[in-house]
């Protein structure tokens, strides 16, 4: 006991100094029922051990909750958290992290004065937690038995002894767009998968022949999947695996998408890396993001180029330039031992040819932007369609890719005849016409003046075309992080006086360089720094499936917004318009659905702030011409000085998208109406006559069952039996599966319906 007192006095002393961890100790290793630890008291739980603790740390100016390692072998500034409540969830300084009554983990967030985050395990019994002396947080029953636990529920680490399966996934915490989409599941077949997104797979791991049930890391440092029988069929072990003097260790998934394993030297008093899944960095797909392309400097390390600049220096954006924006035309740049590939989209065309034709036909398409030729036993060229791009470059590789870049203006010099040998020509030929010569200068001498005149007025004019369009369209306030700040003279000019409506206090206009726009009135009186807070906050979000806030106007008592154009116009508008409505077969309708609940889910976990949507339907989902997804009208309500109380919450968000997903499964206008009709034909048994008829045979039932399954989880009338956002995104993307909803409370819940009124869109 004296030794554990030691122990525990030690690390609270450094936990004193640090600048990331919070300072005091329960002195209990069981935590009571009504326990709560906040940022202001500066306290924690800690494992008996005194190996593992949780508490509030700092992070990017707010705080997270989690678990850290806690030994006093530790320094306090090399403590690693290992788990995190709410993954990308941050919270204000005044949050509490609270064991309730219930039985219930709750995060609550003082700068929202919203629960953040909880366990979902009020009311099944729990009496008691515990962090255990391997860092799993488990919550209790009477019988001893868990009801929840850390272990099931991983951010970004796995801890020895803890099983990873089917259901489970780590995603590193959001550094940026790119980095929020790195993820390490475990596919149907078996093998533990990197993914970037859901469709790209840049490493996998085990035999595929043979299928394992889980993978788990043990305490000498394996990496082991498991069959069912509980034997190993695949392993990887750390340089240091059968080192006995290291005590701790850890699997996680960085940020810059490898997944790596870890352990603790004492020598060094560091944490070492002693495997890693992808040896070269470059290898790991956008490791560069929007960067550019990934090379090795002269020390070895991998380091982050744009070859589409001068200099190819790093820049903040590396954007192939569009074959759209070259007013003097294009060129192919060829770049040797490169490989490219698209980021947003990361799809390409694949096309087996030779590279003279592969940079014909990329030199000949309108759309493309860059190739890549490969030739390793069957000569391939991938032809590339977007600006975002990203690759490696290195002597060993074979491939090459050509980029179209923008042609400068180049003079055309005269071409003179070769001389012609003296000998060859009679001499009268070499008499010298003065008055020809006069003649001729005199006349080029008239036309180097007009060419001069015209080119110095062309000029002209381009000046003062560029200093009128900067003084009225590029002022940039610099607490907007980038969004065009509009006068209301210039918001009637781009509108041509509001002339072009295309919703509800919607405009069309067009910025000076002809690029489309969508101009939203705000109806509110939202004071002038709320409300460039306010568009600081939305302009700051990036995520390929939400609408781009590009600028703004803040003038006397004009709110309005400018947002990107989106040619299609509004997923509510296609479901009613017979044409389009042929596009939306049922393997768009869940790819919608699917790219929505990502969107919304970024929204909720991978942005810096919490931002809920607030308004989440169809009519505030947008497509453009390929019907790839923007969501618009996210986090308005921020810019309102009344907001509703069920606005403010995930739990909303949840609701909103159950209906939206059944309306898109039934083709239904009347959204309360459909819920509840289609509710009522699958407690019948009844769920293919939910389905829209417009479908035309590409239904797939099983999917279809799921997707009902989980629309009407998200619309229980008990806010804490809704799923978050990212396990829908798990349960439309298959990953995850779902047990069937406990009933619906019709009355509570849904607009009074006779089922017998309700009726398909397409149905007579």
């Amino acid at each position: 006991m004296h030794r554990l007192e030691s122990l525990i006095f030690s690390s609270s002393f450094q936990l004193c100094i640090s600048v990331g961890f919070l300072l005091s100790f329960v002195f209990s290793s069981e935590i009571p029922l009504g326990s709560r630890i906040s940022v202001e008291d500066s306290n924690y739980w800690a494992s008996s051990n005194g190996d593992f603790a949780i508490g509030f740390f700092s992070y990017s100016n707010q705080y997270k909750v989690g678990i850290h390692f806690n030994s006093s072998s530790i320094p306090v500034n090399k403590q690693t958290v290992i788990w995190v409540a709410g993954a990308d969830l941050t919270v204000g300084n005044k949050s509490y992290f609270q064991f309730d009554q219930s039985g219930e983990m709750v995060l609550f967030d003082s700068a929202t004065e919203l629960i953040a985050w909880r366990s979902k395990t009020s009311y099944t019994s729990v009496v008691s937690a515990v962090l255990r002396n391997d860092g799993n947080l488990v919550l209790l029953n009477k019988q001893k038995d868990v009801v929840w636990q850390s272990f099931d529920n991983p951010s970004d680490t796995l801890l020895p002894g803890q099983n990873f399966s089917i259901s489970h996934v780590l995603r590193p915490p959001s550094k940026n767009s790119v980095s929020s989409y790195y993820s390490l599941y475990m596919a149907v077949s078996g093998q533990l998968q990197l993914r970037w997104e859901t469709s790209v797979i840049y490493w996998t791991s085990g035999n595929p022949s043979q299928s394992a049930h889980r993978a788990t890391l043990n305490t000498d440092g394996v990496l082991q999947l498991i069959d069912q029988q509980l034997k190993p069929i695949w392993s990887i072990s750390g340089e240091d695996h059968n080192d006995l003097d290291v005590k701790f260790r850890f699997l996680r998934l960085d940020a810059d998408g490898n997944l790596r394993l870890y352990s603790w030297q004492n020598a060094s008093s560091s944490w070492r890396s002693v495997w890693q899944a992808v040896n070269n960095q470059c290898d790991v797909f956008a490791t560069c993001g929007l960067h550019g392309i990934c090379v090795f400097n002269e020390s070895g390390s991998a380091v982050c180029k744009c070859p589409f600049t001068p200099a190819g220096e790093y820049t903040s954006k590396c954007l192939v330039p569009s074959d759209e924006n070259c007013g003097s035309g294009s060129s192919l740049i060829t770049y040797e031992h490169t490989f490219l590939y698209g980021i947003y989209p990361p799809n390409e065309t694949i096309i087996e040819t030779s590279l003279l034709e592969c940079k014909i036909l990329c030199r000949e398409d309108r759309l493309c932007t860059a190739a890549t030729f490969i030739n390793n036993g069957s000569a391939q060229c991938r032809i590339k369609r977007t600006r975002y791009m990203s690759g490696k470059s290195d002597p060993s590789l074979d491939s090459i890719s050509v980029v179209k870049m923008c042609s400068d203006p180049i003079a055309v010099l005269p071409q003179f005849p070769k001389s012609t040998p003296k000998n060859s020509v009679p001499k009268s030929s070499q008499i010298i016409c003065i008055p020809c010569l006069v003649g001729v200068a005199a006349g080029t001498l008239g036309v180097l003046l007009v060419i001069q005149l015209a080119i110095g007025l062309y000029f002209l004019r381009r000046r003062k075309k560029h200093l009128r369009n900067k003084a009225a369209f590029t002022c940039v306030d610099p607490n907007t992080r980038g969004c065009i700040m509009l006068t209301y003279p210039e918001i009637r000019e781009l509108t041509e006086n509001f002339k072009h409506h295309i919703g509800s206090k919607v405009f069309k206009g067009v910025l000076p360089d002809n690029q489309p726009v969508a101009i939203k009135e705000l109806s509110t009186s939202i004071e002038e720094r709320k409300f460039r807070s306010a568009v600081s906050k939305i302009g700051s979000i990036y995520h390929k499936n939400l609408l781009k806030l590009d600028g703004y106007c803040c003038e006397s008592n004009h709110r309005l917004l400018v947002y990107e154009f989106v040619k299609n116009g509004s997923l509510g508008d296609c479901l009613e318009d017979p044409k389009l409505c042929k596009r939306l077969t049922w393997r768009k309708r869940i790819d919608i659905c699917l790219a929505v609940a990502r969107a919304v889910s970024y929204l909720h976990t991978g942005c810096r702030e919490f931002v809920n949507h607030g308004n989440l339907k169809c009519e505030n989902v947008l497509l453009d011409d390929d019907l790839e997804v923007k969501v618009s009208e996210f986090g308005l309500q921020i810019f309102l000085s009344e907001v509703s109380d069920t606005w403010g919450t995930a739990e909303a968000d949840v609701k909103d998208f159950g209906k939206m997903l059944v309306k898109m499964i039934s083709g239904c206008q009347d959204a309360d109406a459909a819920c509840q009709w289609a509710y009522e034909h699958w407690l019948a048994a009844q769920g293919e006559k939910i389905a829209d008829s417009r479908l035309e045979g590409s239904l797939n039932l099983d999917e279809m069952e799921r997707a009902l399954r989980i629309a009407f989880w998200c619309l229980q009338v008990d806010e804490r039996m809704r799923p978050s956002m990212g396990e829908i995104v798990k349960v439309l993307e298959g990953t995850l599966p779902v047990d069937p909803p406990p009933p619906l409370s019709a009355h509570n819940h849904f607009r009074s319906s006779s089922s017998s009124e309700m009726q398909s869109d397409s149905e007579p």
